[in-house]
């Protein structure tokens, strides 16, 4: 099991700045888990408190944004910790129990992208049965099942990663692929109201799969290759996955998204909307 993302960031940060410096960077980390934490949860605050924000798709989206903030909360308190403290040491248990944590959320934000494309897809490819099919019943029930089936799965994925990953990364990525491409042939073929609302509601999607993946792809190709993977390299993906992107989800929906940017908008400039 290799050395967690946050104590590899410790022991880099340490070894090129020395530890004068460990202060500043504790307080420029804090500062970002902050960050980090709040605009997540500001956009999941709103999702619960407006009601044209209860569709299924925002719905997803609350979860995406809450996986993210607890992935952060996973990174951060042992990162600023070290910064603090003498010994920068983690243990074997806490070591396994942050990859068991941060995996099954890798897991659930995939299966929460593919939940958000099915719902494009049935929005726009088949919008008169959409009613039907995404309720409000059947979305919590898909999260019920979300929450318990990648953390059970998960704590056997030293004996089970292939079956694993297969579940709950490449399928889920198929599945993305495909619905998609049906979403881009049935718009392409629409008229321009239609083409507009697969773009507004889409693109953001698309762009928070690209970017989830490639660090995905890093992150298995490095538990694979570490000793001949060079340290500058690991520790700016490392800081990307630590940082870039708990920022980079709640940033896209909360501008790309045009319900969610409205609410934004008035809640962070009020006077304007009376």
């Amino acid at each position: 099991l290799r050395r967690s993302d946050s104590v590899f960031i410790f022991d880099f940060v340490l070894v090129r700045s020395g530890v004068q410096d460990l202060y500043f960077y504790f307080f420029i980390m804090f500062t970002l888990y902050i960050l980090i934490t709040c605009s997540n949860s500001i956009i999941i605050y709103l999702n619960l408190i407006h009601k044209n924000l209860h569709e299924p798709m925002y719905t997803f989206i609350a979860a995406l944004l809450l996986n993210v903030a607890i992935y952060a909360t996973t990174i951060y308190p042992k990162l600023l910790i070290d910064f603090l403290s003498e010994k920068q040491i983690i243990s074997y248990s806490a070591c396994l129990f942050q990859f068991f944590i941060i995996y099954s959320l890798g897991c659930s934000e995939f299966v929460l992208l593919a939940a958000i494309a099915y719902d494009r897809y049935m929005a726009i490819c088949k919008p008169l049965q959409y009613p039907t099919i995404m309720r409000k019943s059947t979305v919590s029930i898909f999260l019920e099942w979300l929450k318990v089936n990648c953390c059970v799965r998960s704590r056997l994925v030293t004996v089970f990663g292939i079956i694993c990953y297969f579940d709950f990364v490449i399928l889920p990525r198929l599945f993305i692929v495909f619905t998609y491409t049906k979403i881009f042939i049935v718009s392409y073929h629409s008229r321009k109201e239609i083409k507009k609302k697969a773009a507004e509601t889409c693109l953001p999607h698309i762009l928070v799969l690209m970017s989830f993946s490639c660090l995905g792809v890093y992150d298995v190709t490095i538990s694979r290759v570490e000793s001949d993977f060079p340290k500058t390299a690991r520790f700016i993906v490392s800081l990307q996955l630590a940082l870039y992107q708990p920022l980079f989800n709640p940033l896209i929906y909360g501008l790309k998204m045009k319900e969610i940017s409205k609410h934004l908008k008035r809640l962070f400039c009020p006077i304007k909307f009376f």
